[in-house]
């Protein structure tokens, strides 16, 4: 158990890894090209899902009441890959310091490996954090 933001929650265990896919359609596809052949999974689309199969592995490990969120994100993004094709998101925690989250990401469509990197997520109460942005937003 690690205590954090005056209260308790369980920590997962080091090792943790996460797994999810999804095929590469036009909703997640940079357009900006200009050309229906360049047509490939946009870098932020692979950083989203990285950072949710993060989430996700770690979540039935805490406490009720408690999240994570992002909080670093250095990923390098290796190769394309074109409409149609499926990718598999890898995430495994690799250390935990007091409520931060480290996570070795990777990534691979069917013929290559595209992305690899390191991405932290922090653990949250998630009523203490809600009541923290919604002052920020009274202060804006």
């Amino acid at each position: 158990m690690t205590t954090y933001n005056d209260s308790v929650a369980n920590t997962p265990p080091i090792g943790t890894k996460g797994e999810s896919s999804l095929v590469v359609t036009p909703e997640n596809a940079v357009s900006f090209l200009g050309v229906d052949n360049a047509r490939v999974l946009g870098t932020p689309f692979l950083i989203w899902h990285l950072e949710m199969t993060a989430r996700n592995s770690v979540k039935p490990f805490l406490d009720e009441g408690f999240d994570t969120v992002g909080a670093r994100v250095d990923v390098r993004h290796l190769a394309a890959t074109p409409l149609g094709m499926r990718v598999t998101f890898l995430t495994e925690l690799t250390g935990i310091e007091d409520r931060r989250l480290l996570f070795r990401v990777e990534a691979f469509d069917e013929k290559d490996k595209i992305s690899e990197g390191n991405h932290e997520r922090a653990i949250i109460q998630v009523a203490k954090f809600a009541s923290r942005v919604q002052a920020k937003g009274l202060r804006a």
